[in-house]
């Protein structure tokens, strides 16, 4: 984590730098600030600047001009392994869970080849619902985990109401036919939502 962490500043100093030779000043300053956590200052945090300062005018702008993979601010995060991750995960005595696949981008054929790699690595479940994922996201994650036999989890990773499909706190129920990751944890015991 010290090392994912301190990461994310080097490759926000390079994002700022970046968007400076763009023209915009004090992006980093202004995206720590918008971190509530400055270790975990982020791409998002840029866009909110980006946003705020009247560059553009919504996340998804801020992406397609300036932050996504291929435009001139993107830098190029290098994150754990599947492996790493999902050993730290067991370590700790947690499950691990495939978080809001529907946000990769991945077409269904690359989603089952991560799903299969995920579980072949020790990987117990997939996040089914979250507030970014579409009607459409949650039937192929849904299916793919029932497919594969990888237990469903509900998330509530809540941004703003301008980055999310479903307001804070009212997911939907999992499919009925996923089974969830935590039915066999006794503090959770007949409970179907999250």
């Amino acid at each position: 984590l010290v090392r994912i962490r301190a990461g994310r500043l080097r490759r926000a100093e390079a994002i700022a730098l970046r968007l400076e030779g763009k023209g915009i000043a004090g992006t980093l300053s202004g995206a720590l600030a918008l971190a509530a956590n400055p270790e975990m200052v982020s791409r998002t945090h840029f866009a909110r600047y980006l946003i705020a300062t009247g560059v553009v005018k919504n996340m998804k702008v801020a992406f397609q001009r300036f932050l996504g993979e291929d435009k001139p601010a993107f830098v190029r995060h290098r994150w754990s392994t599947l492996e790493e991750a999902i050993g730290w995960i067991h370590g700790a005595g947690g499950v691990a869970v495939l978080a809001h696949p529907g946000r990769y981008g991945l077409r269904p054929a690359r989603l089952r080849m991560l799903f299969s790699e995920f579980k072949s690595l020790g990987g117990e479940a997939v996040e089914v619902l979250t507030s970014s994922h579409t009607s459409q996201d949650v039937e192929l994650v849904s299916n793919l985990a029932c497919e594969l036999g990888l237990r469903a989890s509900a998330g509530s990773d809540f941004h703003s109401p301008e980055e999310c499909r479903w307001d804070f706190g009212q997911l939907r129920e999992l499919p009925s036919r996923c089974e969830p990751v935590w039915r066999d944890w006794p503090e959770c015991s007949g409970t179907s939502r999250h």
